[in-house]
């Protein structure tokens, strides 16, 4: 726990470092080559201290399509699907977020998921935690890398 601690103010700290550089939209293959791509990156801890509490796993996962990227995955009740474009600095943008329409319990928790999605900004990886953060350089969640 005070490896996350750590991490989660490393986060703070370095996200105010930053330059205002927009996220572009790299062709040439970097973005798949980045460590976000692939792994199934599984929700632990909304903001820095709201645990998720989901029967269902929310997770997302990041997969080349064409000149850019495609998410995958599920807000703990529906499936989630958008576009995802990486830049430099450890920034992200996730657009065209959708999702399925099911009823389930729990469902005010999972559409802060999609809300949270939306708003990330830049990212920080250690080891197999995964940090998203905000314009602000608040922290949005975390998670924690898995093998399905």
């Amino acid at each position: 726990m005070r490896v996350w601690i750590a991490m989660v103010l490393s986060v703070i700290l370095l996200s105010g470092c930053g330059t205002s550089q927009q996220v572009h939209n790299d062709n040439n293959g970097k973005q798949a080559s980045s460590p976000l791509v692939g792994p199934h990156w599984v929700l632990t801890l909304m903001g820095t201290d709201q645990p998720w509490q989901g029967d269902d796993k929310a997770y997302f996962e990041l997969q080349p399509d064409g000149n850019g990227l495609r998410l995958s995955g599920s807000d703990g009740c529906n499936r989630l699907m958008g576009e995802v474009t990486l830049g430099e600095g450890r920034r992200i943008a996730i657009s065209e977020l959708a999702s399925s329409r099911m009823a389930c319990p729990g469902q005010a928790q999972s559409a802060q998921v999609s809300q949270l999605l939306s708003q990330a900004h830049r990212y920080l990886i250690d080891h197999d935690r995964l940090v998203l953060m905000g314009r602000d350089g608040h922290v949005l969640a975390g998670f924690r890398k898995t093998n399905k």
